[in-house]
């Protein structure tokens, strides 16, 4: 008989690549992690580490086992959803979510207020993580639900220890000064744009934002004139508050509401655009807590679809 919780440190391991980093993932000491794994072996009468120098890895016997591994978790999390959906019913106890911070606080935020409201039996809660480490949290199993931006580094959707769904598209807006003769409608198109002096955001860890806009610039025929870069929307804001360029924002991105700044929607063939996913680990859909959370996480989403849709159809605004 495996024991899941061993079968979920080799996952580790292969996952990590060393015994100290899946240690750090499933909050063991790599002493405890190796135990773990030499004890499985004694269970099934093979060994599952071999030392490689003065490290250890994985024996072919091992990587046999990871192969069936990933189905094996998945229909644990399908029986576990399913003795709680019968035993219990309906959403309880503790749901554990993470996005980065526009997911956040557009949809996750909402969506924990609304599951207490409707189940008082359940506590969610919210946790700030960016895309990348979103998959690490479901992996270890310290998060239930997430949201991430679908970038490049992202596990491929038929990654078969997650459940990726897509959830929203999220279109950028320009963003000018209130007095800025673009800050009108109908919005420019990007192409309208080239002359202008561009604060872009900078490259990071899970965030795809400098990509996207510049993929777009190169689509509508043109390279920007980066005159400033900054990493944090506020920042952004503030550059452009000042009058020293002009910026693409995502609508969901939340800026300064202080700052003199209006976000016109863009028109045209080039508007780029973000998209959201919504992951759980496979197979753990049918819990009654994740179950209830994606339906009303799709809800949310259709709201914040519209309402872009609704910017796009109407006038600039302000902050």
């Amino acid at each position: 008989m495996i024991d899941l919780r061993r079968l979920t440190v080799l996952r580790a391991i292969a996952q990590y690549g060393t015994v100290t980093a899946a240690a750090e993932a499933v909050h063991l000491t790599p002493s405890a992690v190796s135990q773990q794994v030499r004890q499985l072996g004694r269970e099934l009468g093979v060994p599952m580490l071999e030392p490689q120098g003065r490290r250890v890895r994985l024996t072919e016997a091992a990587h046999a086992l990871l192969r069936h591994a990933d189905a094996m978790e998945e229909l644990w999390q399908r029986t576990e959803a399913e003795l709680h959906a019968t035993a219990v019913g309906e959403p309880s106890g503790v749901l554990r979510v993470a996005g980065f911070p526009s997911a956040a606080s557009a949809l996750l935020v909402p969506l924990a207020v609304q599951m207490q409201r409707e189940w008082p039996g359940l506590t969610v809660r919210v946790r700030e993580a960016e895309p990348l480490d979103c998959f690490d949290l479901l992996f270890s199993g310290d998060t239930d639900l997430a949201v991430v931006e679908a970038i490049a580094d992202n596990p491929p959707f038929n990654d078969a220890r997650f459940d990726q769904r897509p959830l929203l598209e999220d279109p950028f807006d320009l963003l000018t000064t209130a007095g800025h003769e673009r800050a009108r409608e109908p919005g420019p198109a990007l192409e309208d744009l080239a002359a202008e002096p561009w604060i872009l955001g900078m490259t990071g860890r899970g965030c795809s934002a400098r990509e996207l806009v510049l993929a777009a610039c190169r689509t509508a025929g043109f390279a920007p004139s980066v005159a400033h870069e900054a990493r944090d929307w506020s920042l952004v804001a503030t550059l452009v508050a000042h009058g020293l360029g002009i910026a693409l924002v995502p609508h969901l991105a939340l800026l300064p509401p202080q700052l003199d700044l209006v976000r016109t929607p863009l028109t045209g063939r080039h508007v780029p655009s973000r998209r959201f996913l919504s992951v759980t680990r496979r197979g753990s859909d049918g819990h009654p807590a994740v179950a209830a959370a994606l339906r009303l996480l799709g809800e949310l989403a259709a709201k914040q679809g519209e309402s872009a849709v609704q910017a796009g159809a109407g006038t600039g605004t302000a902050g």
